[in-house]
């Protein structure tokens, strides 16, 4: 296992990626994306004026520049003082990430914020951070005891539902993403109803996206709800689970809220970028469930012998 100050510079790199999610969501939340017209310099300059637009748009690229220089010293750090060569190539593959993910953010601005790119590139954003919470989680003291909390039998695996919970998040990180883009973020005025029903009319591809956003809610809430219960169910002593658990069930209470706020607020600026920043938290969050499940809950194996009959085995 790596030093400990390395994991910890671990989770200060993740740290600043998700501020700089938040000051990413501040940018298009403010219209700010071409306050900049040009790239990568600004205005022609290493430091222009910040007034305006151009202080959330240059603030955006110089937090990103400064996650660049974090990523790279940490990639760095982990292939001198970890010996894992996984862990050397996803802090590798972070690296690339997030040069990939510099790119995406020029051309968003050179060829003027085409939905697709603008799309990817927050897309990318929350891959990117998910490799952080990797790398922050598996550098952990914790990650050096496997098989500490004992599995429990009965129901779908733990591991199968925190997944479950990683996909849709993202899933509906994608559609948030699109939707955001899109322009389509009061394509439906109201909340909780649609239109004053229960479904609103399907006149728009805008609608669409938005309506399936809101279904999305309703998936992401049920997974971690049916995840969350058979945590506090089956393992209620497991620090380890319980606490990302209850921080999951907090954030995604706060990301409803907030959604809801944003419709009701007619999209100011405060709870729209506070949505795009808790739902990148969700998902950081999720993905810490789930690698500490696959980490740290044993597997329970069955082992059978003709004319036996032999009880599960705890690996």
């Amino acid at each position: 296992m790596c030093p400990l100050w390395v994991h910890r510079f671990a989770v200060v790199t993740a740290g600043a990626t998700l501020l700089l999610i938040f000051v990413g969501a501040l940018v298009t939340s403010t219209g700010s994306g071409l306050a900049v017209p040009d790239w990568p310099l600004s205005f022609g300059q290493f430091f222009p004026p910040m007034v305006g637009g151009v202080l959330y748009e240059h603030g955006h690229r110089l937090v990103a520049t400064l996650v660049g220089m974090l990523t790279v010293a940490l990639m760095v750090c982990l292939t001198h003082w970890d010996p894992r060569v996984w862990v050397h190539w996803l802090a590798r593959g972070a690296v690339m990430a997030v040069i990939l993910q510099g790119g995406l953010g020029g051309l968003t601005v050179l060829w003027r914020l085409p939905t697709a790119v603008s799309v990817a590139h927050a897309c990318l954003a929350q891959a990117f951070l998910c490799l952080l919470i990797a790398l922050a989680v598996c550098t952990a003291p914790s990650w050096g005891r496997p098989g500490s909390v004992p599995a429990a039998s009965g129901g779908v695996p733990l591991a199968w539902l925190a997944g479950l919970t990683v996909a849709a998040v993202y899933g509906q990180l994608i559609a948030g993403a699109l939707m955001r883009h899109m322009g389509a973020g009061l394509a439906i005025p109201d909340f909780p109803l649609a239109f004053g029903g229960l479904l609103p009319p399907f006149e728009s591809l805008a609608i669409v996206i938005h309506f399936l956003h809101r279904l999305g809610a309703v998936v992401v809430t049920g997974c971690m709800a049916w995840t969350v219960g058979r945590i506090l169910r089956q393992y209620p002593t497991a620090a380890c689970l319980r606490r990302p658990a209850l921080w999951l069930v907090g954030l995604v209470v706060g990301q409803l809220t907030l959604g809801a706020l944003t419709i009701w607020t007619q999209r100011a600026i405060l709870p729209m970028t506070a949505h795009v920043a808790v739902g990148a938290a969700v998902l950081a969050t999720s993905v810490v469930l789930l690698l500490r499940t696959l980490r740290q809950v044993s597997v329970v194996v069955h082992v059978t012998h003709p004319g036996l009959h032999t009880p599960p085995v705890t690996a």
